[in-house]
C-alpha cells in the first residue's frame, strides 16, 4: 500500500474539521466568511491551496480529481477501520443519508483505535495516492488508512471530501469572499482569478501572495462553462431582454471545450462536466488540428450528417466509446457548433462583449479551414414575441431543442446562471404514470422519499413497466406529505429504496424518449420531472407502453410533441425534416 507522506510543517487536519464544524453551525454568512478567513490567514503557504480545495469540496485539484472511489470502496474502507459489518453500515448510512455522519458514528462506536493525528498534507497525498492507484483495492486501502487513524470528527470531513459533498452550507461566493477576507484583496480580483485558473486552490495561493493579476486562462485545463436561465416563454423572454432579442438554436448535444495550443498535446475536447473527451471524437479533434492558432471554443457537439442534425438519439451510439470504430464514427459523424470564443492566441477574451467574441470567432472562418467538422451556430436578431415563437419553431425543424437568447454586450461567466443568456425550450410531452418505488433524498433531502420511480402499463394493460426516475418538480410540503403516506404503503423496505403501492399517478414530462435497457419498458424519459400529482386519475388510467412507442416513433420521424396524457388527449404539430445548422 502506498504510504501516506508526513509533513511537520503542515497543519493538523483537525483543525480543518473543527473549522468545518463551526461553519456548518452558523446560519451567518458573515460568520462563516469569517471563520474561514480566520482559519486560512494562519495556514502555512504549503497549506492555503490543499485547504481551499477541501473546503470546495473537492480532493484534489485539476484533472486528477477522480479519485476513482465510490461508495463501494468507500463503505469498504470504512468497515475496514470501525470493524463494522454490511448491517452496521447500511443501518448507519440509512439514518444519516450522509456518508461523513455514518463514517464519524461508526468510528465511534471502535475503542480500540488508536487515532494518530493526520495532517493537511497526509490527506492530500492520501487522496493522491488514490488518484493514481492501478486498482480500486490499492484505492480502498489508502481510504481505510485514513479513516483508522483520524477521529470522529475528522472521518466526517474526510468522507465527505472523497465523496465531494461538504454539506456545511459554504457556497462558492463565500469561499470567494473568506480568501479575499484572509489576504485584504479586492474580492473582483479574487473572483476574476478564480473564473480564469478554474482552481479554487490556486486562486487562494494567488491571492495570499499577491499575485492575482497573473491569474491567466490555461490551455488544456477546461474552465466550467458559462450557464443560461430557463425561460417560459416568449413573453417572459420580451420582458427580460426588451423588444430585440439576439437568438441562437439551441442544440441537443453535447456541451464542448475545445482547447488548441502549446501545452495541450494536439486539440483537446472537454464536456460539460470537465472529463476529457478527445478520444471518443476523433474527427472533431482531426478537424481541429488545422487550425493554426492557439485558442480555447465553447460550443456544442452534435451528430450531423449530409447537412442534417441528427437525432440525439443517434448520438448515444457514441457516448462512452473510446477510439470508436470507423464505420460507428461514419454512421453518426459528429461536428462541433461553436458559438464562443475564449481565448485567441494569447489574449483572454471572457471580459469582451459577446458581440465581439463573435465577430472574432467567424473571422477564424473555422468552418472553411476545418474541412467542416466545425461550424457555426445559427445566429439572428428577433423583434418581438411573435418573432421568437417563431424562431423557436424554425430551430424545432432544424432538429434543435429551441432557443438561446443571449445580450450581445455580455462577458462570459464560467459556472454563473445570469440573465446574459437565457433558454427557451419546452417539454416535448408528458405522460402519465404510477409510482412503484421512491427513495430517500440527498442533503437538503435527507429524511424525507423525494426520488420516485415511475411505471406505465404494458401492452396487457395490467404490468406496470419502469420507464424512469424524477425528483425534481414538487414543493417540500408535497414531499412532506408524500413521505407521510410512502411509508404507510411501503410494500418492501430496501433500506434506501422503497417498493410501494402502486397507487400515486404523475404527470411526467421530458425531453426526449431514449432507449433503454435500465427499465423494463425499454425506454427511459430524458430529463423527467413531475408536472403533478394527477389526484384525479386511477393507476389504471396511466399510459401504457403503446403510447410510448408512438411517441418514440413520431419523434425519430421529426413531429414536436406539445403535450400528451392518457386517453388520447395528445396535441401535436408536424414540421417535417430537419434543417441544416447554418455555417
Amino acid at each position: 500500500m502506498p504510504s501516506i507522506a508526513r509533513r511537520a510543517t503542515s497543519s493538523a487536519f483537525a483543525a480543518f474539521a473543527e473549522t468545518a464544524d463551526g461553519i456548518a453551525g452558523t446560519t451567518s454568512k458573515l460568520g462563516k466568511r469569517d471563520l474561514l478567513a480566520t482559519y486560512l490567514r494562519d495556514l502555512p503557504e504549503t497549506d492555503v491551496p490543499r485547504a481551499a480545495t477541501f473546503f470546495a469540496g473537492r480532493p484534489l485539484a485539476g484533472l486528477a480529481d477522480r479519485l476513482g472511489l465510490g461508495w463501494v470502496q468507500l463503505s469498504g474502507a470504512l468497515q475496514s477501520a470501525s470493524g463494522a459489518d454490511d448491517e452496521a453500515l447500511g443501518a448507519a448510512y440509512l439514518r444519516h443519508s450522509d456518508p461523513g455522519d455514518a463514517a464519524a458514528e461508526l468510528l465511534e462506536g471502535n475503542a480500540t483505535r488508536q487515532i494518530v493525528p493526520l495532517t493537511l498534507a497526509d490527506v492530500d497525498a492520501a487522496f493522491r495516492g488514490m488518484a493514481a492507484a492501478a486498482g480500486t483495492e490499492a484505492r480502498t486501502a489508502l481510504m481505510g488508512g485514513l479513516f483508522a487513524r483520524a477521529a470522529p470528527g475528522e472521518s466526517r470531513y474526510l468522507a465527505r471530501i472523497a465523496a465531494r459533498e461538504l454539506r456545511i452550507g459554504l457556497r462558492e461566493g463565500l469561499l470567494e469572499e473568506a480568501i479575499a477576507a484572509a489576504f485584504d484583496r479586492p474580492l473582483d480580483a479574487v473572483r476574476r482569478a478564480l473564473m480564469l485558473v478554474a482552481e479554487p486552490g490556486e486562486a487562494a495561493a494567488l491571492a495570499r501572495a499577491d499575485r492575482l493579476d497573473t491569474a491567466a486562462l490555461h490551455l488544456g485545463r477546461p474552465i466550467r462553462f458559462m450557464l443560461a436561465t430557463p425561460v417560459a416563454d416568449a413573453d417572459e423572454v420580451v420582458r427580460r431582454v426588451g423588444e430585440e432579442a439576439w437568438i441562437e438554436d439551441k442544440y441537443d448535444g453535447i456541451r464542448c471545450q475545445l482547447h488548441l495550443g502549446p501545452g495541450t498535446d494536439g486539440p483537446r475536447l472537454f464536456s460539460r462536466d470537465l472529463n476529457d473527451v478527445t478520444v471518443s471524437f476523433p474527427e472533431v479533434a482531426a478537424a481541429a488540428r488545422g487550425l493554426d492558432h492557439r485558442l480555447v471554443v465553447d460550443g456544442e457537439l452534435v451528430p450531423f450528417r449530409e447537412g442534417t442534425v441528427l437525432d440525439f438519439a443517434s448520438l448515444q451510439a457514441r457516448l462512452g466509446r473510446v477510439d470508436p470504430a470507423p464505420d460507428l464514427v461514419a454512421q453518426v459523424p459528429v461536428v462541433l457548433v461553436a458559438f464562443d470564443l475564449l481565448h485567441l492566441d494569447g489574449t483572454d477574451r471572457l471580459d469582451e462583449p459577446l458581440r465581439d467574441r463573435r465577430a472574432a470567432l467567424e473571422a477564424l472562418r473555422l468552418p472553411e479551414r476545418s474541412g467542416g467538422g466545425i461550424l457555426y451556430s445559427h445566429l439572428a436578431t428577433v423583434l418581438g414575441a411573435a418573432a421568437v415563437d417563431a424562431a423557436f419553431d424554425e430551430a424545432r425543424e432544424r432538429h434543435n431543442e429551441g432557443l438561446m437568447i443571449k445580450d450581445p454586450a455580455s462577458a462570459y461567466q464560467p459556472g454563473r446562471r445570469g440573465l446574459g443568456w437565457l433558454k427557451l425550450k419546452r417539454a416535448l410531452a408528458t405522460l402519465d404514470c404510477v409510482v412503484v418505488g421512491v427513495e430517500w433524498g440527498h442533503g437538503k433531502r435527507r429524511g424525507v422519499l423525494s426520488d420516485y420511480t415511475f411505471a406505465v402499463r404494458g401492452h396487457d394493460g395490467e404490468s406496470l413497466l419502469t420507464i424512469g426516475k424524477a425528483y425534481t418538480g414538487l414543493t417540500d410540503a408535497e414531499i412532506a406529505q408524500m413521505t407521510e403516506y410512502f411509508q404507510a404503503s411501503t410494500v418492501r423496505d430496501h433500506g434506501r429504496y422503497r417498493s410501494v403501492v402502486p397507487r400515486v399517478v404523475v404527470e411526467i414530462a421530458f425531453d426526449r424518449i431514449m432507449r433503454s435497457s435500465r427499465h423494463r419498458s425499454g425506454f427511459a424519459l430524458r430529463f423527467p420531472r413531475i408536472v403533478r400529482i394527477r389526484t384525479d386519475k386511477r393507476p389504471d388510467q396511466v399510459d401504457d407502453l403503446a403510447a410510448v412507442e408512438r411517441l418514440f416513433a413520431e419523434q425519430a420521424s421529426g413531429r414536436i410533441l406539445l403535450a400528451t396524457g392518457a386517453g388520447g388527449e395528445t396535441e401535436r404539430i408536424t414540421t417535417g425534416r430537419h434543417g441544416a445548422v447554418r455555417s
